[in-house]
């Protein structure tokens, strides 16, 4: 059983699932470039270290949350990678959000230089979901990885789902932010659209959330303040999801459905209106705050 967990990413997800491991009994380090990150961390009860290598030395399981795939994928390899300062043996699991073709890769990195082969495990359920251990795991791994790694990712996870092999995670989490997107696309259209219409939109809530239009988008993300006082609506669109994040996410989603051939008309397009919004103010809004781009527009 694992006893010592490195957690590398401190952030506004990464640093609540580590104190959240650290509550389950784990020894943590971490690390984050951020100071106030790993602060933030150390008072979660984490142990702070100044560099990845550094926590990495005794892990038993090493936990990634990272911006892209090309940082996981550099921070694994080199003499002064985690790969080789980590323990033979050691179980690599990585939440971040990355391309598919880049979590098979980082799995097979692992196994290559003596690990077990590294599992995809990115995250549903925001920030919100890290703070609670409420979060969705996906997770893509054999099935004796699946098992090596469940006991750790319940200790901050609801629903630790595995998808299949090795990058199949990253596929789900895709596909799943893709259906977000659209989701939050179409319910902040059909909020504008009734407040044009003369509609309270607190009676379309009502209605809504409780009809065919329920979704996460409109139930628990509401975009309009008031109906739901806990999305980020009610603080100025604060984070959240932010919009930067959903535009990287959407991004690789295009990359597949290009790779695939799929006819995607409804993803495309929300990546074209997710890339708008993130490349303005909305980077670091919530990417519910998609609605004040439809009202300007409309």
């Amino acid at each position: 059983m694992a006893k010592n967990i490195a957690f590398i990413g401190l952030g506004n997800m990464g640093g609540p699932m580590a104190g959240n491991l650290v509550k389950a009994g784990y020894t943590v380090y971490g690390f984050d470039p951020v100071e106030a990150a790993r602060d933030a961390a150390e008072a979660a009860g984490v142990i702070p270290c100044t560099t990845g290598v550094e926590a990495v030395a005794e892990a038993d399981v090493v936990i990634t949350m990272l911006p892209n795939g090309n940082i996981l994928k550099a921070a694994y390899s080199g003499d002064d990678g985690f790969l080789k300062a980590a323990p033979v043996g050691t179980l690599f699991i990585d939440c971040s959000t990355v391309d598919v073709a880049d979590a098979r890769e980082a799995s097979q990195m692992a196994a290559d230089a003596g690990h077990r082969p590294g599992i995809d495990a990115p995250v549903s359920g925001g920030i919100v979901g890290a703070q609670n251990a409420t979060l969705t795991f996906m997770v893509g791994a054999s099935d004796e990885g699946f098992v090596a790694a469940k006991p750790v990712l319940e200790a901050m996870g609801k629903n630790i789902i595995h998808c299949g092999e090795s990058g199949a995670g990253q596929a789900v989490k895709i596909c799943n932010n893709m259906v977000l997107a659209i989701s939050m696309i179409g319910v902040s259209e059909a909020f504008v659209l009734a407040e044009s219409l003369g509609v309270d939109p607190q009676v379309f809530f009502d209605v809504a959330s409780t009809a065919t239009a329920s979704c996460w988008a409109l139930n628990t993300n509401c975009p309009v303040p008031g109906p739901v006082p806990t999305s980020p609506a009610n603080r100025d669109f604060q984070p959240g999801f932010a919009g930067a994040l959903m535009s990287k996410d959407l991004g690789l989603a295009a990359n597949a459905i290009s790779q695939t051939g799929t006819d995607a008309k409804m993803g495309n397009l929300a990546v074209e209106i997710y890339k708008a919004f993130a490349d303005g103010e909305g980077a670091a809004k919530d990417f519910s705050g998609i609605i004040n781009t439809i009202r300007e527009n409309s």
